[in-house]
């Protein structure tokens, strides 16, 4: 995680918030980090960051908004605020396995995994059972 912040101020981000020190001496181990001036090029916007670190990035409209969306090689989740059909419409086109629409819950019974890199199969719900079985074709 420190090597995430401390790459992303080395790349350019700018550091609004957090950092790479401990807040606390035992049970933290980072603060909770944001950047902006993050670009879809640098590695705090291309790698999965398990952590409390935010990475903010400028886009002029909905096109270059997905662009930089599907741009990564990963794709568990992501977030979509905006009018309810222009939202869903945009979360139906970006590569990521589950897509919160304005604040949306966690949903226990939905199936749950990601896109090309994040993830192997899916957990909970149909898709999550069906992970367990396998299917044979007879042909005659």
């Amino acid at each position: 995680m420190r090597g995430y912040i401390e790459k992303g101020v080395e790349e350019g981000a700018r550091l609004v918030a957090g950092g790479p020190e401990a807040p606390r001496e035992t049970g933290y181990y980072v603060s909770p980090t944001v950047f902006a001036d993050v670009t879809p090029e640098m590695t705090i916007a291309q790698e999965e960051i398990f952590g409390p670190v935010v990475s903010l990035l400028r886009y002029e409209d909905e096109d270059e908004a997905l662009a930089i969306a599907n741009g990564t090689v990963y794709g568990l989740a992501g977030a979509v605020w905006g009018e309810q059909a222009e939202a869903v419409a945009f979360a139906r086109r970006m590569d990521t396995g589950q897509v919160d629409i304005n604040g949306g819950r966690f949903n226990p019974r939905a199936p749950f995994g990601g896109y090309k890199q994040s993830g192997v199969g899916r957990e909970l719900g149909a898709h999550g059972l069906s992970e367990y079985l396998q299917t044979k074709s007879l042909q005659f």
